[in-house]
Protein backbone atom coordinates (compact mmCIF):
# COMPACT_ATOMS: atom_id res chain seq x y z
CA UNK A 1 0.00 0.00 0.00
CA UNK A 2 1.48 3.34 -0.99
CA UNK A 3 2.10 5.71 1.88
CA UNK A 4 -0.33 8.38 0.65
CA UNK A 5 -3.11 5.84 0.23
CA UNK A 6 -2.34 4.31 3.61
CA UNK A 7 -2.48 7.60 5.47
CA UNK A 8 -5.73 8.55 3.75
CA UNK A 9 -7.32 5.21 4.52
CA UNK A 10 -6.10 5.24 8.11
CA UNK A 11 -7.66 8.61 8.77
CA UNK A 12 -10.99 7.48 7.33
CA UNK A 13 -10.95 3.90 8.59
CA UNK A 14 -14.15 2.67 10.22
CA UNK A 15 -13.57 -1.05 9.87
CA UNK A 16 -12.95 -2.69 13.22
CA UNK A 17 -12.57 -6.22 14.42
CA UNK A 18 -14.06 -7.08 17.82
CA UNK A 19 -11.68 -9.03 19.99
CA UNK A 20 -14.00 -9.44 22.94
CA UNK A 21 -17.04 -10.43 20.90
CA UNK A 22 -19.18 -7.32 21.34
CA UNK A 23 -20.56 -5.13 18.61
CA UNK A 24 -19.13 -1.83 17.48
CA UNK A 25 -22.38 -0.05 18.25
CA UNK A 26 -22.23 -1.06 21.90
CA UNK A 27 -18.56 -0.16 22.08
CA UNK A 28 -18.89 3.39 20.77
CA UNK A 29 -21.17 4.39 23.64
CA UNK A 30 -18.27 3.92 26.08
CA UNK A 31 -15.20 6.04 26.70
CA UNK A 32 -12.48 4.61 24.50
CA UNK A 33 -8.70 4.84 24.52
CA UNK A 34 -6.58 4.32 21.42
CA UNK A 35 -2.98 3.21 21.07
CA UNK A 36 -1.10 2.64 17.82
CA UNK A 37 1.51 -0.12 17.68
CA UNK A 38 4.15 0.24 14.94
CA UNK A 39 6.69 -2.51 14.45
CA UNK A 40 9.52 -4.01 12.41
CA UNK A 41 11.44 -7.28 12.37
CA UNK A 42 14.51 -8.75 10.67
CA UNK A 43 15.73 -5.42 9.28
CA UNK A 44 19.22 -6.98 8.97
CA UNK A 45 21.22 -3.75 8.75
CA UNK A 46 19.37 -2.51 5.65
CA UNK A 47 19.84 1.23 6.06
CA UNK A 48 19.47 2.15 2.39
CA UNK A 49 16.54 1.30 0.11
CA UNK A 50 17.04 -1.49 -2.41
CA UNK A 51 18.39 -0.27 -5.77
CA UNK A 52 15.94 0.57 -8.54
CA UNK A 53 17.09 -2.42 -10.60
CA UNK A 54 16.72 -4.98 -7.81
CA UNK A 55 14.83 -7.98 -9.24
CA UNK A 56 12.56 -8.52 -6.23
CA UNK A 57 12.40 -5.32 -4.15
CA UNK A 58 13.18 -2.41 -6.51
CA UNK A 59 13.55 0.93 -4.73
CA UNK A 60 11.82 -0.42 -1.60
CA UNK A 61 12.58 0.09 2.08
CA UNK A 62 15.20 2.36 3.57
CA UNK A 63 15.50 3.87 7.03
CA UNK A 64 14.72 7.41 5.83
CA UNK A 65 11.34 6.36 4.40
CA UNK A 66 10.48 4.42 7.52
CA UNK A 67 11.35 7.43 9.67
CA UNK A 68 9.16 9.69 7.50
CA UNK A 69 6.12 7.42 7.80
CA UNK A 70 6.61 7.01 11.55
CA UNK A 71 6.90 10.77 11.99
CA UNK A 72 3.68 11.35 10.07
CA UNK A 73 1.78 8.76 12.13
CA UNK A 74 3.04 10.30 15.36
CA UNK A 75 1.67 13.66 14.22
CA UNK A 76 -1.75 12.08 13.72
CA UNK A 77 -1.90 9.77 16.75
CA UNK A 78 -1.57 10.64 20.43
CA UNK A 79 -0.31 7.28 21.70
CA UNK A 80 2.27 5.44 19.59
CA UNK A 81 4.64 2.61 20.47
CA UNK A 82 7.47 1.57 18.12
CA UNK A 83 8.78 -1.98 18.59
CA UNK A 84 11.19 -4.42 16.92
CA UNK A 85 11.20 -8.23 17.00
CA UNK A 86 14.90 -8.88 16.48
CA UNK A 87 17.66 -9.53 13.93
CA UNK A 88 18.60 -5.89 13.78
CA UNK A 89 22.16 -6.90 12.86
CA UNK A 90 23.85 -8.62 9.90
CA UNK A 91 23.10 -8.36 6.21
CA UNK A 92 24.93 -5.35 4.73
CA UNK A 93 28.45 -3.85 4.91
CA UNK A 94 27.14 -1.32 7.43
CA UNK A 95 27.16 -4.05 10.07
CA UNK A 96 30.49 -5.45 8.92
CA UNK A 97 32.10 -2.04 9.24
CA UNK A 98 30.32 -0.42 12.20
CA UNK A 99 29.34 -3.53 14.20
CA UNK A 100 25.79 -2.36 14.92
CA UNK A 101 26.52 1.22 15.95
CA UNK A 102 24.72 2.74 12.97
CA UNK A 103 21.66 0.51 13.35
CA UNK A 104 21.22 1.43 17.02
CA UNK A 105 21.79 5.13 16.37
CA UNK A 106 19.18 5.22 13.60
CA UNK A 107 16.63 3.29 15.67
CA UNK A 108 17.27 5.70 18.54
CA UNK A 109 16.66 8.66 16.23
CA UNK A 110 13.33 7.07 15.28
CA UNK A 111 12.54 6.75 19.01
CA UNK A 112 12.02 3.00 19.18
CA UNK A 113 10.61 2.03 22.55
CA UNK A 114 11.50 -1.66 22.96
CA UNK A 115 13.17 -4.45 20.97
CA UNK A 116 14.02 -8.10 21.49
CA UNK A 117 17.10 -10.03 20.40
CA UNK A 118 17.22 -12.29 17.36
CA UNK A 119 19.84 -14.92 16.67
CA UNK A 120 21.84 -12.61 14.36
CA UNK A 121 22.11 -10.04 17.11
CA UNK A 122 24.68 -12.43 18.61
CA UNK A 123 26.82 -12.45 15.44
CA UNK A 124 29.53 -10.25 16.97
CA UNK A 125 29.21 -12.14 20.21
CA UNK A 126 27.68 -10.97 23.45
CA UNK A 127 30.66 -8.64 23.88
CA UNK A 128 29.98 -7.04 20.49
CA UNK A 129 26.31 -6.53 21.28
CA UNK A 130 27.14 -5.13 24.71
CA UNK A 131 29.67 -2.69 23.23
CA UNK A 132 26.98 -1.11 21.03
CA UNK A 133 24.34 -0.69 23.75
CA UNK A 134 25.42 2.90 24.61
CA UNK A 135 24.10 3.84 21.14
CA UNK A 136 20.67 2.32 21.84
CA UNK A 137 18.31 4.77 23.53
CA UNK A 138 15.67 2.07 23.87
CA UNK A 139 15.35 -1.12 25.93
CA UNK A 140 15.85 -4.78 25.03
CA UNK A 141 13.68 -7.49 26.53
CA UNK A 142 14.05 -11.27 26.50
CA UNK A 143 12.22 -13.53 28.93
CA UNK A 144 13.45 -16.97 27.91
CA UNK A 145 17.16 -16.18 27.52
CA UNK A 146 18.86 -16.40 30.91
CA UNK A 147 21.85 -14.03 30.81
CA UNK A 148 22.85 -14.40 34.48
CA UNK A 149 26.40 -15.57 33.65
CA UNK A 150 26.99 -13.06 30.85
CA UNK A 151 27.65 -9.36 30.32
CA UNK A 152 23.94 -8.83 29.65
CA UNK A 153 22.83 -9.89 33.12
CA UNK A 154 20.48 -7.24 34.46
CA UNK A 155 20.65 -5.25 31.21
CA UNK A 156 18.36 -7.28 28.95
CA UNK A 157 15.34 -7.77 31.19
CA UNK A 158 12.38 -10.16 30.77
CA UNK A 159 9.80 -7.42 30.21
CA UNK A 160 9.13 -3.70 30.24
CA UNK A 161 5.94 -1.86 31.22
CA UNK A 162 5.08 1.39 29.45
CA UNK A 163 2.24 3.69 30.46
CA UNK A 164 0.86 5.77 27.58
CA UNK A 165 -1.64 8.29 28.90
CA UNK A 166 -3.36 5.77 31.14
CA UNK A 167 -2.90 2.77 28.84
CA UNK A 168 -0.63 0.27 30.60
CA UNK A 169 1.28 -1.95 28.15
CA UNK A 170 3.43 -4.90 29.18
CA UNK A 171 6.01 -6.00 26.60
CA UNK A 172 8.14 -9.14 26.86
CA UNK A 173 10.51 -10.90 24.48
CA UNK A 174 11.10 -14.49 23.37
CA UNK A 175 14.08 -15.84 21.44
CA UNK A 176 14.73 -18.87 19.26
CA UNK A 177 16.87 -21.83 20.34
CA UNK A 178 20.47 -20.69 19.82
CA UNK A 179 22.19 -24.09 19.94
CA UNK A 180 22.85 -25.28 16.41
CA UNK A 181 21.95 -21.88 15.00
CA UNK A 182 24.58 -19.62 16.59
CA UNK A 183 28.21 -20.42 17.40
CA UNK A 184 28.53 -21.23 21.09
CA UNK A 185 31.39 -18.77 21.45
CA UNK A 186 29.00 -15.97 20.43
CA UNK A 187 26.25 -16.61 22.97
CA UNK A 188 28.52 -18.17 25.62
CA UNK A 189 26.67 -19.02 28.84
CA UNK A 190 23.26 -17.79 27.69
CA UNK A 191 20.65 -20.36 28.72
CA UNK A 192 17.64 -21.02 26.49
CA UNK A 193 14.41 -21.77 28.37
CA UNK A 194 11.19 -23.16 26.89
CA UNK A 195 9.44 -20.11 25.41
CA UNK A 196 5.88 -21.44 25.83
CA UNK A 197 6.40 -22.13 29.53
CA UNK A 198 8.11 -18.79 30.09
CA UNK A 199 5.42 -16.89 28.16
CA UNK A 200 2.68 -18.52 30.22
CA UNK A 201 4.23 -17.25 33.44
CA UNK A 202 5.26 -13.79 32.22
CA UNK A 203 1.92 -13.05 30.51
CA UNK A 204 0.02 -14.01 33.67
CA UNK A 205 2.24 -11.74 35.72
CA UNK A 206 1.73 -8.81 33.35
CA UNK A 207 -2.02 -9.26 33.02
CA UNK A 208 -3.03 -10.31 36.54
CA UNK A 209 -0.36 -8.90 38.85
CA UNK A 210 0.69 -5.79 36.95
CA UNK A 211 -2.84 -5.16 35.58
CA UNK A 212 -1.64 -4.33 32.06
CA UNK A 213 -4.31 -3.27 29.58
CA UNK A 214 -2.32 -4.85 26.76
CA UNK A 215 0.25 -7.66 26.84
CA UNK A 216 2.57 -7.76 23.82
CA UNK A 217 5.11 -10.45 23.01
CA UNK A 218 8.07 -9.57 20.78
CA UNK A 219 8.82 -13.01 19.38
CA UNK A 220 11.83 -14.17 17.41
CA UNK A 221 10.58 -17.75 17.34
CA UNK A 222 9.29 -17.78 13.75
CA UNK A 223 5.75 -17.59 12.43
CA UNK A 224 4.97 -21.28 11.78
CA UNK A 225 6.70 -24.59 11.01
CA UNK A 226 4.30 -26.83 9.10
CA UNK A 227 6.81 -29.69 8.89
CA UNK A 228 7.70 -29.33 12.58
CA UNK A 229 4.37 -28.62 14.30
CA UNK A 230 5.79 -29.09 17.80
CA UNK A 231 8.54 -26.52 17.29
CA UNK A 232 7.85 -23.28 19.19
CA UNK A 233 6.40 -20.65 16.84
CA UNK A 234 4.14 -17.62 16.95
CA UNK A 235 1.05 -19.59 15.99
CA UNK A 236 1.80 -22.30 18.56
CA UNK A 237 2.47 -19.64 21.19
CA UNK A 238 -0.86 -17.95 20.48
CA UNK A 239 -2.81 -21.20 20.77
CA UNK A 240 -0.93 -22.61 23.78
CA UNK A 241 -1.07 -19.69 26.21
CA UNK A 242 -3.38 -17.15 27.88
CA UNK A 243 -3.20 -13.41 28.59
CA UNK A 244 -1.30 -12.37 25.44
CA UNK A 245 -3.08 -9.81 23.26
CA UNK A 246 -0.53 -9.34 20.47
CA UNK A 247 2.43 -11.34 19.15
CA UNK A 248 4.82 -9.39 16.95
CA UNK A 249 6.94 -11.97 15.18
CA UNK A 250 10.26 -12.34 13.44
CA UNK A 251 12.90 -14.87 12.32
CA UNK A 252 11.06 -16.56 9.42
CA UNK A 253 10.81 -13.37 7.31
CA UNK A 254 7.08 -13.98 6.88
CA UNK A 255 5.22 -11.11 5.25
CA UNK A 256 1.61 -10.93 6.37
CA UNK A 257 -0.52 -8.46 4.46
CA UNK A 258 -2.49 -7.83 7.62
CA UNK A 259 -2.60 -9.19 11.18
CA UNK A 260 -4.00 -12.69 11.70
CA UNK A 261 -6.11 -13.85 14.62
CA UNK A 262 -5.86 -17.12 16.56
CA UNK A 263 -7.72 -18.51 19.57
CA UNK A 264 -5.84 -18.99 22.84
CA UNK A 265 -6.48 -21.58 25.56
CA UNK A 266 -9.48 -19.59 26.80
CA UNK A 267 -10.91 -19.22 23.29
CA UNK A 268 -9.97 -15.54 23.29
CA UNK A 269 -8.43 -13.81 20.30
CA UNK A 270 -4.68 -13.31 19.94
CA UNK A 271 -3.39 -11.09 17.15
CA UNK A 272 -0.26 -12.26 15.31
CA UNK A 273 1.67 -10.08 12.89
CA UNK A 274 5.01 -10.18 11.07
CA UNK A 275 6.21 -7.87 8.30
CA UNK A 276 8.79 -9.77 6.28
CA UNK A 277 12.36 -8.49 6.41
CA UNK A 278 14.94 -5.87 5.39
CA UNK A 279 12.90 -2.84 6.43
CA UNK A 280 10.64 -3.09 3.40
CA UNK A 281 7.49 -3.02 5.51
CA UNK A 282 6.20 -1.39 8.67
CA UNK A 283 3.51 -3.04 10.77
CA UNK A 284 0.66 -1.02 12.21
CA UNK A 285 -2.09 -2.10 14.59
CA UNK A 286 -4.50 0.37 16.20
CA UNK A 287 -5.97 -0.85 19.50
CA UNK A 288 -9.18 0.68 20.85
CA UNK A 289 -9.78 -0.11 24.51
CA UNK A 290 -12.76 0.38 26.78
CA UNK A 291 -13.07 -1.43 30.11
CA UNK A 292 -12.38 -5.09 29.24
CA UNK A 293 -13.22 -4.63 25.55
CA UNK A 294 -10.54 -4.42 22.86
CA UNK A 295 -10.79 -3.69 19.15
CA UNK A 296 -8.25 -3.30 16.42
CA UNK A 297 -8.40 -1.17 13.31
CA UNK A 298 -8.19 -3.38 10.23
CA UNK A 299 -5.40 -1.87 8.16
CA UNK A 300 -2.92 -3.61 5.92
CA UNK A 301 0.74 -3.47 6.81
CA UNK A 302 2.64 -0.61 5.19
CA UNK A 303 5.05 -1.20 2.31
CA UNK A 304 7.73 1.49 2.09
CA UNK A 305 8.25 2.72 -1.48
Amino acid sequence: MKRRTFLKNTAASTAFLGIAGTTLSSFTTLTEKKITILHTNDVHSHIDPFPADHPKNPNMGGAARRASVIEQIRKEEKNVLLLDAGDIFQGTPYFNYYGGELEFKIMSMMNYDVATMGNHDFDNGIEGFYAQLPHAKFDFVSANYDFKNTLLDGIVKPFKIINKNGIKVGIFGLGVQLEGLVDKKCYKETIYNNPIEVATSIAQQLKEDEKCDLVICLSHLGFQYKNEPEKPSDTKLAQSTKNIDLIIGGHTHTFLEKPLIYKNLENKDVIVNQVGAYGINLGRIDFYLSDDKKYIGQEKNITLY
